[in-house]
């Protein structure tokens, strides 16, 4: 059985969902306010998050962004807007994929079977070292150090360092950096890598963007040899 994180204060919706989820592989625990969804999420540790954005107490947008910075988990939210706002403000946010209200269980049982098979954790653990300059990088532990220190990083900014660390020396666009970190195309309108970016450059004193380059109308470069 799948865990599933519903947080959802329609109380009809809410009982429709996992009616149909619970038919499945899934078992489901609702929660109701948005101020409370952390402190839930970490206690039941689910598989997955569906999340409404409209929530008493606190906005998921918010609720999404904090659960991002806490896990890899994935988060599907609901949205009731006809136009792009709310697919853009949540992929900057760390959401890996959307659906529309009024929901169709159908559809929605799918996407998190999709989402679940992108996401599948691998059989055998990642053990590596990575190591530039006074730059380290312990994926066991998904420990990162700066000359000497640790350094604290976001889930998100942990995955970003570490996919261009992985390709170190070579310019990786965005379309390539959303693939790797969340399976998703670069769209034209996320911002959420470029954010991202200016915060990691800001934790390793790279004012001048030489650690990390940019490299206009192509991506970002990690510079293998400006670690020191």
């Amino acid at each position: 059985m799948y865990r599933v994180l519903l947080i959802e204060d329609d109380p009809r919706l809410a009982e429709l969902v996992t009616e149909y989820l619970s038919g499945y592989e899934f078992s489901v625990e609702l929660v109701t306010r948005g101020d409370t969804a952390l402190e839930h999420f970490k206690e039941k540790q689910p598989d997955i998050v569906v999340l409404d954005l409209m929530l008493p107490g606190m906005d998921g947008m918010v609720v999404c962004r904090q659960i991002r910075e806490q896990s890899d988990v994935p988060i599907l939210i609901l949205t009731a807007r006809e136009d792009t706002y709310d697919e853009v403000s949540g992929l900057e946010q760390g959401a890996d994929d959307f659906v529309n209200k009024p929901v169709q269980p159908r559809v929605l049982l799918a996407r998190l079977r999709a989402l679940l098979r992108r996401t599948q954790t691998k059989a055998v653990p990642d053990t590596r070292m990575l190591e530039f300059g006074q730059l380290r990088i312990m994926t066991n532990d998904r420990s990162v150090t700066w000359r000497g220190l640790q350094c604290v990083l976001s889930n998100t900014e942990y995955k970003l360092l570490l996919v261009l660390a992985e390709a170190a020396g070579r310019v990786l666009s965005r379309d390539e950096l959303l693939k790797k970190m969340r399976g998703i195309e670069f769209d034209g309108l996320d911002r959420s890598i470029d954010n991202c970016i200016s915060k990691l450059r800001k934790k390793f004193d790279d004012n001048l963007s030489e650690k990390i380059k940019t490299v206009w109308g192509e991506g970002y470069l990690f510079s293998p040899s400006a670690w020191n």
